[in-house]
């Protein structure tokens, strides 16, 4: 059921921030990102000003310029709870997920502990702490597997390894991007994210790279990535959607946002991570399953911002 707070004049929304840019290794994807929802939010009347980082941010709110802050700043301190506590304290109304919600689900291993005890499906992991025995943490999750950083998005440092030689490598690249690691099962089968907007889920999209995986240059550079939305038929769509918004609420996420699932090859949905605050670029998926849905860029846009109205009256 849907919990859309319709607005119809964007006099209501009053001076917005469109927070965009930061610091983590996602800054230019984010980048991106802010200048198509700025565009998108002026073409709708909406008086809006793009704000790149969090220092910048505060400055700005200390100022008393904006209203309210559409949250587009992606991975670090857009996505942690940082820029959630800074607005909560502030008393300023933002887009999509809450303190919690942010700072959990950018955690891939505090996230899968939560499915977990829900009964949620997610690939078996093992966390690598700083100077962990990786060989014994590989033997436990067997091949092929899955190493990545346990604070990152966008596919970045995630190494797949199908022999224990690669091991190393993989581990090598996953720390250059934090000290604490994921290493979880490799599903074999077809790559899947479910979009979810103002307490619904959207159609599915089956993700079909040209190379060996989806990873960031299929995600933000290549133009041979295939996009099947819906990417299931009608029962099998429903089902990986549901599962999708139950996963997304049990982390504690609102508003908008993104799942990603893995479907193996005999039909069963497996559960990787949750962003909640996904890309809004040519490349993106949340739009295209919008779209699929009968709701353009321009009215996605809008309707996230819808989502920063709950905190305003709250």
């Amino acid at each position: 059921m849907s919990d859309r707070q319709a607005v119809d004049d964007a006099r209501a929304f009053g001076r917005v921030a469109v927070l965009h840019g930061g610091d983590s290794s996602e800054r230019e994807v984010s980048l991106e990102s802010g200048r198509n929802v700025l565009a998108a939010l002026r073409a709708r009347g909406v008086d809006a000003e793009g704000v790149d980082g969090v220092p910048a941010l505060a400055a700005a709110l200390a100022a008393r310029r904006f209203d309210r802050v559409f949250n587009i700043m992606h991975g670090g301190a857009g996505e942690n709870g940082v820029v959630q506590g800074l607005l909560e304290a502030l008393g300023v109304p933002y887009t999509g997920s809450g303190v919690l919600g942010a700072a959990l689900t950018l955690d891939k291993i505090r996230t899968k502990q939560v499915w977990l005890s829900r009964g949620l499906p997610t690939p078996r992991y093992e966390r690598l702490a700083p100077g962990g025995d990786v060989a014994a943490a590989a033997a436990r999750i067997g091949l092929p597997l899955i190493v990545k950083p346990a604070l990152e998005g966008s596919s970045v440092g995630v190494s797949r390894v199908f022999r224990a030689e690669e091991l190393a490598g993989a581990v090598e690249l996953a720390q250059r991007y934090g000290r604490e690691l994921l290493m979880e099962t490799l599903i074999v089968g077809g790559e899947y994210t479910v979009g979810i907007l103002q307490g619904e889920a959207l159609p599915t999209i089956h993700i079909v790279p040209a190379g060996a995986y989806y990873d960031y240059h299929a995600k933000y550079v290549a133009e041979d990535t295939q996009y099947l939305c819906p990417g299931l038929e009608p029962g099998a769509d429903a089902e990986m959607r549901a599962l999708a918004l139950a996963a997304f609420e049990a982390a504690g996420a609102a508003g908008w946002g993104r799942v990603d699932v893995m479907r193996d090859e005999r039909g069963g949905n497996w559960l990787l991570e949750v962003n909640t605050t996904p890309g809004m670029t040519s490349h993106s998926l949340v739009p295209k399953a919008a779209r699929q849905q009968g709701i353009g860029f321009e009215e996605l846009v809008w309707r996230i911002l819808e989502t920063s109205l709950a905190r305003s009256r709250r």
